[in-house]
């Protein structure tokens, strides 16, 4: 891969140079309630900044259906990226027309716009490669040269990702330089004990990646709403908790992997179980064998927080992803701010601690904890998942492609 580095050294002055960032952030109105990724941008588009290049920044912001939406507005991340900057960030009012066209060819040596949401155009993330031609054309229209820096999305064959980076000279930005060789890291001889952590609603959204991970992990602790599944699995009555039925036995064949191939799988002994999604609900702290049928658990109970502390504890590796309750709501959020606090202890005890993205990210942050007491802090949650199922990543795969 061509790196930022070699982009800087070849002298960018008075170069277009397109940006594919990541600043897909959550949103309370048009308040930015964490600023995670917008933060993570900066080095690569104030380095080129500063190089005297003409920077162009494109990402996208939630899930529009090809069409403009007020709520999904780039405006937010626009001025906080200028805070962040220290100076004006221009943000285009349409992604390819006539204003974005306008405020490009009005830039001077090192300053910095931002296209309007990528997803108000259908051609972003249509299916085929015909219909994201056009978009990417226009996009690569803009500009002399792409780097690419947003890793939460090189696992999408987008527009911006995957297609503009076949149509210019294309560069490794340096978040995603530096995403990829912390995921070696994990995938390469881990020191070990390697120990990951798997949490989150969904239990088919983590299958690909569990079978990887037993092919590598030492130790896999499971909590969050996907944990009801492997309660279920193991014969355990889970109330009114989130299961997937469907996914039982799939569940059941991973357990007797892991005990083949000699993996300790770790799930909770006890869970925080309430009357009802809300964190005005009656809860108690139960035993994992003693859910009431009424009920619903939303986060893993005292016991288990301290036994998954225990087990990160002599870890050299740990890879976490997902939360382990509903942290959003106080009442479930023990669980989680424990684990965190776990791996922050690993940290200072020389471990390689990852925390995946997404929701975990959010989490700590909410909870909390700063940046630095953790390894790494990852940008892209369904990235790091692909990447470590061992799935091609197109925006990654792009990018290796040798062009004349």
């Amino acid at each position: 891969m061509r790196t930022l580095d070699d982009l800087l050294t070849a002298g960018v002055a008075g170069t277009r140079v397109l940006v594919r960032s990541d600043l897909n952030v959550p949103l309370d109105g048009d308040s930015i309630t964490d600023d995670g990724r917008i933060r993570a941008s900066v080095p690569t588009i104030k380095a080129l900044s500063e190089a005297g290049a003409r920077v162009v920044v494109c990402a996208h912001l939630g899930r529009p259906k090809g069409a403009p939406e007020d709520r999904y507005s780039l405006a937010p991340a626009a001025r906080r990226l200028g805070e962040l900057l220290g100076r004006e960030v221009a943000l285009a009012a349409d992604t390819v027309g006539d204003d974005a066209r306008a405020k490009v060819e009005a830039l001077d040596d090192g300053d910095v716009v931002m296209l309007e949401n990528l997803r108000f155009n259908p051609g972003e993330t249509a299916k085929t490669d015909e219909e994201r031609a056009e978009f990417a054309q226009a996009l690569a229209g803009l500009a002399d040269a792409f780097v690419s820096d947003g890793f939460g999305v090189v696992h999408r064959k987008q527009a911006s990702v995957y297609d503009v980076a076949r149509l210019l000279p294309a560069y490794t930005g340096g978040l995603v330089r530096d995403e990829v060789q912390v995921l070696e890291r994990l995938t390469k001889d881990p020191q070990r004990p390697y120990v990951v952590v798997l949490g989150g609603a969904k239990v088919s959204d983590k299958l690909g990646v569990i079978g990887n991970l037993l092919q590598t992990a030492d130790r896999l602790l499971v909590g969050g709403g996907m944990v009801f599944t492997f309660l279920k699995a193991q014969g355990h009555e889970v109330g009114k908790s989130l299961l997937e039925e469907d996914q039982v036995e799939t569940v059941k064949g991973h357990l007797a992997d892991a005990a083949e191939r000699g993996v300790e799988i770790v799930l909770p002994v006890d869970v925080v179980a309430a009357d009802a999604f809300s964190a005005d609900a009656a809860h108690d702290v139960v035993g994992v064998d003693a859910i009431p049928a009424d009920r619903m658990g939303l986060d893993i109970g005292p016991e288990s927080a301290r036994l998954f502390a225990e087990k990160v504890a002599d870890a050299r590796t740990v890879f976490w992803n997902g939360p382990m309750g509903a942290f959003e709501m106080a009442p479930y959020a023990d669980g989680t701010k424990a684990l965190a606090q776990a791996l922050v202890e690993a940290t200072s005890a020389g471990a390689l601690t990852v925390v995946g993205g997404g929701d975990s990210a959010a989490a700590v942050r909410q909870l909390g904890f700063e940046d630095a007491q953790f390894g790494h802090i990852s940008t892209g949650g369904g990235a790091s998942l692909e990447y470590l199922e061992g799935k091609q990543v197109p925006g990654l795969t792009v990018l290796d492609e040798e062009r004349s």
